[in-house]
């Protein structure tokens, strides 16, 4: 099977004071995430970059997208293997590394998913479902950089 599939959304800068990007300290760097038929995401840069606290940026976005990616092929995982998932939270965390020229690059993001399940005698086996998930996830196979697992799981 060799499907592809397309994902369109728009952004639109919402950050001019009236001088535009005349100097650096002259714009905001809000912005809006529309997506068809989805609640529009307020977003700026992060605030080390002048950027509103309030608002998402694109780096915690990164992050959340591998963190939820991975959770939603984890739950497909222990659903198929009759593995009762009844709560899952993750506190992901992730470095961004800035380089000499302004740029930057994530090094790593480590998840910490703390699962609940239904049978005690299946905790190994649900740990083990971490690792397959993170093979098939696809926002996981798009980083050049490992992605750590720390995950807890209880009944």
């Amino acid at each position: 099977m060799n499907r592809q599939h397309l994902y369109n959304l728009t952004v639109i800068w919402t950050g001019n004071k009236g001088k535009g990007t005349s100097d650096y300290n002259s714009y905001e760097r809000s912005h809006t995430i529309v997506i068809d038929h989805k609640a529009d995401i307020p977003g700026s840069s992060d605030p080390a970059f002048q950027g509103d606290k309030s608002k998402h940026n694109p780096e915690e976005l990164f992050l959340a997208s591998i963190s939820t990616c991975h959770m939603l092929w984890y739950l497909h995982l222990c659903s198929e293997a009759g593995i009762v998932v009844t709560h899952y939270t993750d506190h992901a965390s992730g470095i961004m590394q800035e380089t000499a020229d302004g740029g930057g690059h994530f090094t790593s993001v480590t998840l910490h998913p703390v699962v609940t399940i239904t049978n005690h005698e299946r905790i190994g086996q649900a740990n083990g479902l971490h690792t397959k998930a993170n093979k098939l996830c696809f926002i996981a196979n798009s980083c050049n950089f490992t992605i750590h697992h720390q995950p807890v799981c209880n009944t």
